[in-house]
């Protein structure tokens, strides 16, 4: 097969021969939140119910690329462990957010695999990790529109390609295999907005981060794709263009020459629910703050938020937990009723309390179809709230533009520990959860991932 020069090969190029040192230092410092905090999630996520049942249909492995389930430390393959720990990222809906999807919750489970297979180093895995990301990201600005309106969950879709290609990076695969990886990559990648509110949402992660494992191993081993795969009229890009308008061809590239992680950064979540919702409850819980609010006086709650968001947002009476993390009456009433939106309140039994079904009750939402064009996540340019009391008073909240986590409002040192210290000590000791967030803090040192103290 010939060498090409159209996207494709542009992509496979940027993969494999990009220089670490080329790599921004402000890529790598973004990379080192995002797998802290994915890490923290995981760990986690991985006693819940969905990880669970897909960890009984994988099978041990002993061989030399095996790798672990975390933090059980069981061994398996390292497309199995991607495919559960991937699930586990992403099952809390707490993992982060940035091109309008999810990007850690793919990367850092396949580069964890990965990595643990081949003894990577923790620079290794920081320079994998922004070269995902970045074709993740340049993948995202040929195409003017949202995956989202055609029904497709950019995490699964667009989130395949960008595993593949960090793997192949990680593989350090020569340029044409790395063109292959993402070629064989464009033909794994799939997941539908219609299944969120369930199981199957963290399982289209765990799905792309498998995809992305298998795809970089199956070019290393000569297996073959076409060199056109993004930008052939029947490729990648026109396949899932909700527009029809995707960019197919640069004459000067642009990976490489444009960073975008420095530019758009993470947004750490602080609440386990869908991003979504984020500015809403901001906006709710600093009213309950101000006004000393409590629930039994409210008589209505009136949410101003973005077409975009209740696309997601789906569920206006959920029954459970897994319900509840996409549902705007379920993110107001629990901010006022216990001021938070915490881990424990995304359990079934707070979900169905009776006090939380009544509230509920009184939450209405009002859409825009306007979307922030500054901002990288595809939503209306500001949410607001309203609460009106049975007294009649109206308080009118802020509007918000950026939920604080955001890269505009980022999470400190120690707010991230603070985060992945209650996450990880849901399984993890504090001592041994405590030492994990050193290591992690300090991985352009590490010198094999097989170090990380990430199992039980």
């Amino acid at each position: 097969m010939e060498a090409g020069t159209g996207l494709t090969a542009q992509a496979g190029e940027f993969i494999a021969a990009t220089p670490s040192e080329a790599i921004p230092a402000m890529a790598h410092a973004v990379a080192r939140q995002g797998i802290i905090d994915c890490v923290g999630v995981l760990i986690a996520g991985a006693q819940e119910p969905g990880p669970g049942i897909v960890a009984r249909l994988v099978q041990d492995h002993s061989g030399p690329d095996a790798a672990p389930l975390i933090p059980s430390g069981r061994r398996v393959s390292a497309l199995d462990a991607a495919l559960v720990n991937g699930t586990a990222a992403h099952v809390l809906d707490y993992d982060d957010v940035g091109l309008n999807a999810h990007p850690s919750t793919v990367l850092v489970p396949a580069l964890l695999a990965q990595g643990w297979s081949l003894g990577s180093t923790g620079r290794e895995l920081l320079d994998a990790y922004v070269i995902g990301y970045e074709v993740w990201a340049w993948l995202s600005a040929l195409e003017p529109g949202a995956l989202h309106d055609r029904g497709f969950h950019p995490t699964a879709v667009t989130g395949t390609l960008a595993a593949a290609a960090a793997c192949a990076r990680l593989k350090r695969l020569a340029p044409r295999e790395a063109t292959m990886a993402l070629a064989i990559s464009t033909s794994l990648a799939s997941g539908t907005v219609a299944n969120f509110g369930s199981m199957t949402k963290s399982f289209h992660a765990g799905r792309a981060a498998q995809n992305g494992v298998l795809s970089a191993r199956l070019a290393a081993e000569g297996f073959t794709a076409t060199i056109d795969a993004l930008e052939h009229r029947s490729g990648w890009l026109n396949a899932h263009s909700p527009t029809g308008r995707a960019v197919l061809k640069q004459d000067e590239p642009e990976l490489g020459r444009i960073w975008r992680l420095p530019q758009t950064g993470l947004h750490l979540k602080r609440y386990p629910v869908c991003y979504g919702t984020h500015r809403a409850i901001d906006g709710a819980l600093d009213l309950v703050a101000r006004h000393a609010i409590r629930p039994e006086e409210v008589a209505s709650v009136h949410v101003h938020t973005g077409e975009m968001q209740m696309l997601m947002l789906r569920n206006m009476r959920p029954q459970t937990g897994l319900e509840a993390k996409f549902s705007m009456p379920f993110a107001m009433a629990a901010a006022l009723i216990v001021r938070r939106v915490g881990l424990d309140e995304l359990k079934d039994v707070f979900v169905t309390r009776v006090d939380v079904q009544d509230l509920m009750t009184k939450v209405r939402c009002s859409t825009t179809p306007l979307r922030d064009p500054t901002w990288d996540v595809d939503y209306a340019p500001f949410d607001q709230v309203t609460i009106t009391l049975n007294s009649g008073q109206v308080l009118e909240g802020a509007k918000v533009t950026r939920p604080r986590g955001s890269w505009q409002q980022p999470m400190n040192r120690d707010e991230l520990r603070t985060k992945f210290m209650d996450c990880a000590q849901r399984q993890l000791s504090e001592a041994q959860a405590s030492r994990l967030f050193d290591q992690l803090w300090g991985l352009e040192s590490l010198g094999c991932t097989r170090e990380l103290a990430l199992l039980t």
